[in-house]
């Protein structure tokens, strides 16, 4: 009997999750598409890692089915997906009227509640005006333009001597380095920058990786080393509270501000990490992997850094004057944002009931605007698996609804520009002091059209070298950047570096 009841309870809360599933699908008016298996949606499908220069095999099947906007049920809700650019920037740009930022619960478990990623409303405008202030004190002023020079000479002198580099690790000590120097005022081999970057580190493969709770799992890990970091933080605060030093870094403007709770200061140190650190270490690694097999990329990549540095001493660093030359590699740096997709979707919430070309988004349902579909989409970029910076040039520059790397409206990005710059300077210094040895077997996965130089160029050949460098730098293993939620290079993308003769 016990067991009898016990089968009928199990077979009710069944059919309560099947009809609490496939309820909202009786709403008239809906774009097309499939709800997937009750619970997990299409989740999984969704979340399968593909180059992050393609669209993916679930989105391309679905488009092909469905049409550019489609329903689905994704992170346990019931959604519209938007691959069409127009759609995607309507929602960017209604922010707080018609959509609300809603990511799932876990991304807000890892991130906290103060996260500017996931806070609303006035606490959002409030954190979002320290982040503008941090752009302001630093931006292109002198000051932090020799940091980000001086952090890139020295990162890529450090490689003499060595055979093989992860090249996903060094990339990460760059940006670091800026933070820590710019925004606390640490040393970034000291021993508490050090421990925030041992946690950070857990902290990101947390991100990455299924939410699963489970002691053990990285996810469970990175929720752990979160807490330590915020730990680390706040008694990096009250030691700067009762010693203040005279070094004026962006801490103190934080510190100074009495709308922000100390968990939201807290919050907004980790928020600096992540944009700041994760968006420009992954940039370069893409922009590495890339270039790296394109001679002709390199070549005019050298010629314009080559001419920019004649006009300076040996080790003069760069000025803000210095980056607003550098037209060819902002090219460059807007063909790796647009083939590396470092931010593949947001995550809104419904309002109101909005109808967009006949169709009808229900309120309360999940919109996500698929913004890395758009850059790989051949109806707004010809080729777009092919990486040409070509095609960013003058009248052929596509518009801005095709291309929006760091969102937009409301939740545009602040420090956008200042990924660039640091690209840039990396970018100047890398090509300067190595060069690339090619191979085969990447070259044929890689993506890379080899560009011509304005001046008829042969076409070099596979293992061919560019002009005369002090060291010369190949792919390791074959490695790729796969787009899931975010951007992975599963081998960390290994590097060989040799010295040229």
């Amino acid at each position: 009997m016990v067991y009898a009841l016990l089968l009928v309870a199990l077979a009710a809360v069944a059919a309560a999750a099947v009809l609490r599933h496939y309820l909202p699908l009786l709403r008239g008016g809906l774009p097309k598409g499939s709800f997937g298996w009750p619970l997990i949606g299409e989740t999984i499908g969704f979340l399968h890692a593909h180059p992050s220069n393609t669209a993916g095999g679930f989105l391309k099947e679905h488009v092909a089915r469905y049409g550019t906007v489609f329903k689905s049920h994704l992170f346990g809700s019931p959604a519209v997906v938007s691959c069409d650019e127009e759609l995607n920037h309507f929602v960017l740009h209604n922010e707080e009227r018609l959509f609300e930022c809603s990511y799932p619960g876990a991304i807000r478990t890892i991130l906290g509640e103060s996260s500017a990623l996931v806070v609303t409303g006035e606490r959002h405008r409030q954190i979002r005006s320290m982040f503008l202030a941090l752009v302001a004190s630093t931006g292109l002023k002198a000051s932090y333009v020799a940091s980000v020079d001086e952090s890139a000479r020295s990162l890529i002198a450090s490689w003499r001597g060595r055979e093989t580099i992860s090249f996903c690790e060094e990339a990460r000590k760059f940006p670091y380095k800026v933070i820590m120097e710019q925004v606390l005022g640490l040393p970034p081999d000291g021993p508490v920058a050090l421990r925030i970057l041992e946690e950070y580190q857990i902290f990101m493969k947390g991100i990455i990786s299924l939410p699963i709770t489970l002691p053990g799992t990285a996810f469970s890990k990175a929720v752990k080393a979160r807490k330590r970091i915020s730990e680390t933080m706040e008694k990096f605060i009250e030691d700067r509270k009762r010693s203040p030093t005279k070094q004026a870094v962006f801490l103190d403007v934080l510190l100074a501000n009495k709308e922000l709770t100390h968990d939201d200061k807290v919050a907004f140190l980790l928020d600096s990490l992540l944009a700041g650190h994760e968006t420009t270490s992954v940039l370069l690694s893409i922009l590495v992997y890339f270039i790296g097999k394109s001679p002709s990329i390199i070549d005019q990549l050298k010629k314009e850094h080559e001419a920019i540095r004649s006009t300076k001493g040996k080790e003069e660093p760069l000025t803000p004057d210095d980056y607003r030359k550098m037209e060819y590699t902002s090219r460059v740096i807007n063909e790796g944002l647009r083939c590396g997709n470092i931010v593949k979707l947001v995550h809104r919430k419904v309002l109101k009931d909005v109808t967009y070309k006949g169709y009808v988004i229900p309120a309360g349902w999940k919109i996500l605007p698929i913004l890395g579909a758009v850059h790989v989409d051949p109806s707004h970029h010809l080729e777009p698996e092919q990486f040409q910076p070509r095609r960013w040039e003058g009248l052929n520059q596509p518009a801005g609804k095709s291309f929006a790397p760091f969102g937009g409206g409301l939740r545009l990005c602040p420090g956008s520009e200042i990924v660039k710059v640091e690209a840039a300077f990396f970018l100047h210094h890398l090509v300067l002091n190595y060069r690339s040895l090619l191979l085969n077997k990447l070259n044929k996965i890689s993506g890379v059209s080899h560009e011509k130089p304005e001046e008829n160029r042969a076409k070099p050949t596979c293992g061919s070298l560019l002009s005369s460098s002090r060291f010369k730098w190949r792919m390791g293993e074959e490695d790729a950047p796969m787009l899931h939620q975010y951007v992975e290079f599963k081998k960390g993308l290994p590097i060989q570096l040799e010295p040229v003769s």
